[in-house]
C-alpha cells in the first residue's frame, strides 16, 4: 500500500506533546501515512493571520485533504478568528463525527453502558460568529439554519449509522422556542428519516435531551444536532465517559476531513509531560479508517484498550493513584500492538469502500440549488430602533403617523415582549426597539419602493432606524416569528 501524505499541525500548549505521543504510535504501528507539518496557531496570529493560518499552511491541507491537528489555542479579544472554525467553513467541513464509549471499569464513569455517536452539523448555527452591536445596550448573534446544510448533516448520520450498524438516530433542537431555524432541522430531519425506515429514530428538545445524555446515555445511539448544542452534548458525553481527554473528533467533508481531539490546548499543563494523549490518538484512529486502514486502526484501538486493561493509566484517568506520563504512556501503547483486550470487547474497524464517497453531495452553489417552484411574496417589514428617550406610547404615535396610507403600525417589542399598543409598565425595557409594519387592508401588499419611504418617513420624524427585516411568506407559509401580542 502507498502511503497517504497527511498534513500535520503540532499546536500549542500540551499540542506538541501528545503529537509527538500519537505520531510515534502510528509509526510503530506501521501506518501507512506520510505526514507533512505545517505551522499554524500562535505564531502565525502574531504575523498578523487573523486566523492563525498562513498561506503555505493552506496549500499543504488543500492538497493532501487529510488534516491531523493537535490543539491550537484562539486568543481572546482583538480581531482574532477562531482557527477551528476558519478550517471547517473553509474546507466545507460539515459533518463533526464524536463517537463516546464507556471504558468501565478501568476508567471510572457511572455509565458502563454508554455507547453513543454524536454527529454535529459544523459550519452554521451560531459558529458563523455573525454578530453585531446595535445600540449601547443590545448587541445581536445571528444564528443561522439552512436547509442543505442541515439535510447534509442528518443524512450523514443516517448514513453512518446504516454503515456502523447502529440502530437508532435522534434528533435534538428548541424547536419548541425557535419555531423557523431549528424548526427546519427538525423537519427536514423527518424528511430524510422517512427514507430510512431499518432506522429507528425519535426527537428531544435539546434541554431535557442534554439532561438525559448526562443521565442516561444508553439510552441514545447516534445523535445528530446544530452546531452548538453539538459542541456541549459532545463534550458531557465525553466527560461523563470518565473524561474529556479520552474523546476523539473528525471533521469530515466532501473533499477533505480534519481529525483532532475535543479538548483545548491545556496550556496550565503544558511542558509538564503529564498530558494523556488518547483524545487525539483517538482522532487518529479514525483518520486510518477514513483513508482506509482499517485493519491497523483496530491494531491501535485493541493495543489501548489493553494499555487500560493492564491499569496504565496518565495522572487524569488514575485521579491520584499510580499514573504514567505522555511519553510512557504512548510507549506502554506500542508495547502491546498486535494484542487484544480480555474484558473488553475489542474493536474490528470494517473496510466500507464506500464511506469516502458522499452519495448525497451537495452543489456549493446556490444557483444549482435553486428550486423556481417556490412563491415568495413581501407581507411587511419590521423596523429596528434605536431610541433611549421616549416612552413606548411616545414611539409609538410618532410610528403610526409616519405609516402614512401604505403600512400601518402592527405592534412594538422590546426583547420580543410586547411594549406598544397596551404594553405593561412592569416591562423592562431596552433602548431597542421592533417595530413591525403591514400595509393596510386596503393596499393588501406592499413593495420594497414603499418600505424605503417609510424608512424616510421614520428619519424626517426624528426617530434613529437602526435595522430592517424584511417579511416573505413562502408558498403561502410565513418566513417570520410572529409578534407576542
Amino acid at each position: 500500500m502507498e502511503k497517504t501524505p497527511i498534513t500535520v499541525a503540532y499546536g500549542d500548549g500540551i499540542g506538541p506533546e501528545i503529537m509527538e505521543a500519537t505520531l510515534k504510535i502510528l509509526e510503530k504501528a506501521e501506518a501507512k501515512i506520510e505526514p507533512e507539518v505545517i505551522d499554524i496557531g500562535k505564531d502565525a496570529y502574531l504575523e498578523g493571520y487573523t486566523s492563525g493560518i498562513p498561506d503555505e499552511a493552506w496549500d499543504s491541507l488543500r492538497r493532501t485533504k487529510v488534516f491531523l491537528k493537535a490543539p491550537i489555542t484562539t486568543p481572546q479579544g482583538g480581531g482574532y478568528k477562531s482557527l477551528n472554525v476558519t478550517i471547517r467553513t473553509t474546507l466545507g467541513l460539515y459533518a463533526n463525527v464524536r463517537p463516546t464509549m464507556s471504558y468501565s471499569p478501568f476508567v471510572k464513569t457511572n455509565h458502563p453502558d454508554m455507547d453513543l455517536v454524536i454527529v454535529r452539523e459544523n459550519e452554521e448555527d451560531l459558529y458563523t460568529g455573525i454578530e453585531h452591536q446595535q445600540t449601547p445596550e443590545v448587541v445581536q448573534s445571528l444564528k443561522l439554519i439552512t436547509r442543505p446544510g442541515s439535510e447534509r448533516i442528518i443524512r450523514h448520520a443516517f448514513e453512518y449509522a446504516r454503515q456502523n450498524d447502529r440502530k437508532k438516530v435522534t434528533c435534538v433542537t428548541k424547536d419548541n422556542i425557535m419555531k423557523l431555524s431549528d424548526g427546519l432541522f427538525h423537519k427536514v430531519f423527518d424528511e430524510v428519516a422517512k427514507e430510512y425506515k431499518d432506522i429507528e429514530t425519535d426527537h428531544w428538545i435539546v434541554d431535557i435531551g442534554l439532561a438525559k445524555i448526562a443521565d442516561s446515555p444508553e439510552a441514545f445511539d447516534v445523535m445528530v444536532m446544530p452546531n452548538l448544542y453539538g459542541d456541549i452534548a459532545s463534550d458531557i458525553a465525553s466527560q461523563i465517559s470518565g473524561s474529556v481527554g479520552l474523546g476523539g473528533s473528525a471533521n469530515i467533508g466532501d473533499e477533505s476531513a480534519m481529525f483532532e481531539a475535543i479538548h483545548g490546548s491545556a496550556p496550565d499543563i503544558a511542558g509538564k509531560g503529564i498530558a494523556n494523549p488518547s483524545g487525539l490518538l483517538h482522532g487518529a484512529i479514525q483518520m486510518l479508517v477514513h483513508i482506509g486502514q482499517p485493519e491497523t486502526a483496530s491494531k491501535i484501538h485493541n493495543a489501548w484498550f489493553k494499555t487500560l486493561e493492564d491499569g496504565i493509566y496518565t495522572g487524569d484517568i488514575a485521579k491520584g493513584g499510580p499514573s504514567v506520563g505522555t511519553s510512557e504512556f504512548a510507549d506502554a501503547v506500542i508495547k502491546r500492538l498486535g494484542e487484544k483486550p480480555e474484558t473488553i470487547k475489542p474493536m474490528t474497524y470494517a473496510k466500507n469502500e464506500d464511506k469516502k464517497e458522499n452519495k448525497y453531495k451537495v452543489s456549493p452553489k446556490a444557483k444549482d440549488r435553486a428550486d423556481t417552484s417556490i412563491t415568495r411574496e413581501l407581507e411587511g417589514v419590521d423596523v429596528f430602533l434605536f431610541n433611549n428617550t421616549h416612552l413606548p406610547d411616545e414611539i409609538g404615535t410618532t410610528l403610526e403617523e409616519a405609516a402614512g396610507s401604505d403600512f400601518e403600525l402592527a405592534i412594538i417589542t422590546n426583547r420580543g415582549v410586547k411594549a406598544y399598543p397596551g404594553g405593561f409598565t412592569e416591562t423592562f425595557t431596552t433602548d431597542h426597539w421592533r417595530c413591525r409594519f403591514l400595509p393596510t387592508a386596503a393596499n393588501g401588499k406592499t413593495d420594497k419602493e414603499s418600505i424605503m419611504a417609510l424608512l424616510n418617513r421614520i428619519t424626517e420624524a426624528g426617530l434613529d432606524w437602526i435595522k430592517v427585516e424584511n417579511l416573505y411568506s413562502f408558498d403561502g407559509n410565513i418566513g417570520y416569528s410572529e409578534a407576542k401580542k
